[in-house]
């Protein structure tokens, strides 16, 4: 089953933020068992508030790639950016479909 972890943060600095994530995914690039989607919103209410839906193959890739020294290190540069304390939220994917 796919899984997605949710992260929720505040930031003022999403430019160095998304450095951090483009330098990132050439390190992971054809890597298996990383992450295989990311999607990034921006709270419109909060203009320093942003979720970031990371999608894996499964919970036990997740938990590989988490445990992966290369993952330790951008996070701690990620959070090094972030306002405050990052959430976390981990969720199996129950449905996914396109609308339109």
């Amino acid at each position: 089953m796919k899984f997605v972890q949710i992260i929720d943060f505040e930031t003022e600095r999403m430019d160095e933020m998304e450095r951090v994530f483009e330098e990132a995914g050439r390190r992971f690039a054809g890597r298996p068992g990383g992450p295989t989607q990311r999607m990034l919103l921006k709270d419109r209410d909060n203009p320093r508030r942003y979720l970031a839906l990371i999608e894996f193959d499964s919970y036990e890739e997740a938990m590989r790639n988490s445990n992966d020294p290369e993952t330790s290190r951008m996070a701690e540069q990620l959070g090094a950016l972030c306002i405050g304390e990052r959430v976390y939220t981990n969720c199996d994917l129950v449905d996914q479909r396109e609308l339109a």
